[in-house]
Parts: C-alpha cells; structure tokens; sequence
C-alpha cells in the first residue's frame, strides 16, 4: 500500500476519532468544551465523521482517489484554519457566516485552529507528493 492511501487509512481514524470525542465520558467539561478549547457541536461532529468516511472510502478505492482526497480535503481544511485563524470563524461549519468576525484572543485563535491548520496542511503536502 503506497503513501497516499496509507495516509488516507490514518485521517479516516484521526476524523472518526474526533467525531467521537464528544461522547466520550469525562473529555468534556460541563460547558462541553473539549481541552479547554473545543467547543464541538453536532455540526462539527457530522463534518468530522463524513471527513472520516471520505478518508476510509477514498483509501479503500485506490491510491488515486485517496491522492485526492488529500488534495481536496487538505485545500478545504487548511483554508478553514486560515481564515479561522484570521477572523476567529472558519467556513466549514458556517461560523463565518452564522457568526461573522470574532474578536477572541490570537493565542485562542491558534490553538482552536491549529488542528484544522496542521491537518490540512499535512494532507495537502502529502497529496502533493507522487
């Protein structure tokens, strides 16, 4: 198996895995605030899931199709983390046109969006590889 679709294999359970943190006894406080950082909501759930699912559907095609997974997924995710970064909203889940410009503090900027950020990021250079 090459390194796209292993890479895909390991998104899917990276996505899948976040997906499932909100229902994971004790990771949440009360707020339902992850880590002291995450606030994910079903929206953010059913975005990290159908990621997961594409992830594992496009490795288990071929390594053509998990390549672009890669691209199209890391494009669309580093683009949300940006902006996220940016304005405090990305465009995945809606924030930025349900919330619009936030004004939280940048180092709440960097870690809320770092994930976002690293894993696209990641995925692109690696769809970008042949």
């Amino acid at each position: 198996m090459g390194l796209h679709r292993t890479t895909a294999f390991v998104y899917a359970a990276i996505l899948m895995l976040v997906a499932a943190l909100n229902y994971i006894p004790g990771l949440a406080d009360e707020n339902g605030v992850l880590f002291g950082v995450f606030a994910l909501d079903v929206y953010d759930d059913s975005l990290h899931l159908a990621s997961g699912l594409w992830a594992l559907v496009a490795a288990l095609i071929s390594s053509r199709a998990a390549r672009l997974f890669l691209l199209l997924f890391g494009a669309l995710y580093l683009g949300d983390g940006l902006l996220g970064l940016a304005t405090g909203s990305g465009y995945l889940d809606l924030g930025i046109f349900n919330y619009g410009i936030q004004d939280l503090d940048f180092g709440f900027r960097i870690k809320a969006n770092l994930p976002h950020i690293a894993l696209g990021g990641i995925a692109l250079l690696v769809g970008l590889r042949k």
